[in-house]
């Protein structure tokens, strides 16, 4: 899919261990390798899922794992399996903490909840020198109000970037004052959608500088595979589409968020 070799991507999110891959995995790396990728960012959700990332990161080398509670999950989450998570947080594969944040959509979990197992691996994440991954469904008032707390609780705040909002649902202005707090935008396939109006508006608006591109593979598969199975070397179709929404080359789009995915991630990657 990469017109060029020398043009290369990261998918800065997908969930490669899960069980939409189990029948083909090795051939879905393949076709991502094959494609142009040159690293996929493997997602934790719970502690199984991410002690399943760090399998993979293990043997995969261009495969790196974040270790995280979604909000989903949050009730799952006690002393015990956080105590386990922060060991598994000190994998040298392990490159973010994450998929963290509120979800006031499908309340899975109550929010209180949410609220305090976001808030406990927001501190993981600040003892370990982490990034953080951000899940933000229906609830950005809320979420950005605690990551407002969490920046500002390092005297004098960090200048160093702090992590990423993960499939961006919110507006410019949310999306400006997050990037004003050390945070990078996450653009996945809803940006090909014919609805994606308010996307279109952040993406056009915001500096190529603070944007990564995501699959969040096998979900959000981007037009014209819409309906289907998702694959991180779909993760060109979102780079395309920046390019036309931006008015910018594909190539510039290819070079800014491969800079901005090592420079969050610290990716040891060519």
């Amino acid at each position: 899919m990469a017109t060029n070799k020398q043009e290369m991507l990261i998918d800065t999110h997908a969930h490669l261990d899960a069980q939409q891959f189990d029948n083909d995995r090795d051939a879905v790396l393949a076709r991502a390798w094959e494609a142009g990728v040159m690293a996929i960012v493997t997602i934790g959700t719970d502690l199984e899922t991410s002690q399943a990332a760090v399998a993979l990161a293990e043997t995969h080398e261009r495969v790196f794992a974040t270790v995280g509670f979604h909000p989903h999950d949050a009730k799952a989450a006690d002393a015990a399996a956080l105590a386990k998570l922060r060991e598994l947080a000190h994998h040298p594969q392990v490159v973010a903490i994450g998929e963290i944040g509120l979800d006031f959509y499908r309340d899975y979990s109550p929010r209180d909840v949410q609220r305090h197992i976001f808030d406990t691996q927001l501190q993981i994440a600040a003892d370990l020198g982490k990034p953080v991954i951000i899940h933000d469904r229906q609830a950005h008032a809320d979420t950005l109000e605690i990551l407002r707390g969490w920046v500002a609780e390092s005297q004098p705040p960090s200048p160093e970037l702090q992590g990423v909002l993960h499939c961006f649902s919110g507006d410019l202005a949310l999306a400006q004052a997050a990037i004003e707090l050390g945070f990078l935008i996450g653009v996945d396939g809803p940006i090909t959608y014919r609805n994606a109006g308010q996307l279109t508006t952040v993406v056009k608006n915001l500096p190529l500088s603070r944007l990564l591109v995501e699959t969040d593979a096998p979900f959000l598969t981007p037009h014209p595979h819409r309906g289907k199975r998702n694959e991180p070397a779909y993760v060109w179709l979102v780079a395309k589409k920046i390019a036309e929404v931006k008015n910018l080359s594909l190539k510039e789009v290819t070079q800014t968020t491969t800079a901005n995915a090592k420079a969050l991630f610290q990716l040891d990657t060519p």
